[in-house]
C-alpha cells in the first residue's frame, strides 16, 4: 500500500439505534453507498467529524487500512460496539477471588 496515494477525506457519522456503532464515509460519496438496510439498524445519522484518513493514523477500535480499504471496495466502513462482558460472567469470576477475612 502506498502511504502517499492511500489518504482518503472521510466523514464519520454515528447512529441513535446502538451506542458505540460508527459509519465511516468518503466525504465525496457520503452515506449514499450505505445499504439502506443497514442505515434502517443504524438510525438517524448523526455526523461527528471529519478526518484526513491516512494508512499510518491511529484510531481508538479500528485499523485504518482497513478502513481506507473497505470505503475504497464498499463504500462504507462499520465499527461495532466494542463487545460487552457478560454480567454473570464477572459475578462469577468475583466470586473465585480470594477473600481477606
Amino acid at each position: 500500500m502506498n502511504h502517499a496515494v492511500d489518504k482518503l477525506l472521510c466523514d464519520i457519522y454515528k447512529g441513535n439505534k446502538k451506542e458505540g456503532m460508527y459509519i465511516f464515509v468518503s466525504r465525496e460519496d457520503g452515506l449514499s453507498k450505505v445499504p439502506a438496510g443497514l442505515m434502517v439498524r443504524f438510525g438517524a445519522p448523526l455526523h461527528v467529524t471529519t478526518m484526513v484518513l491516512t494508512a499510518d493514523k491511529k484510531l481508538a477500535r479500528a485499523d485504518a487500512i482497513a478502513v481506507i480499504r473497505d470505503i475504497k471496495h464498499q463504500g462504507f466502513y462499520l465499527q461495532m460496539p466494542p463487545p460487552m462482558v457478560a454480567l454473570d460472567a464477572g459475578i462469577n469470576e468475583n466470586s473465585m477471588l480470594p477473600r481477606s477475612h
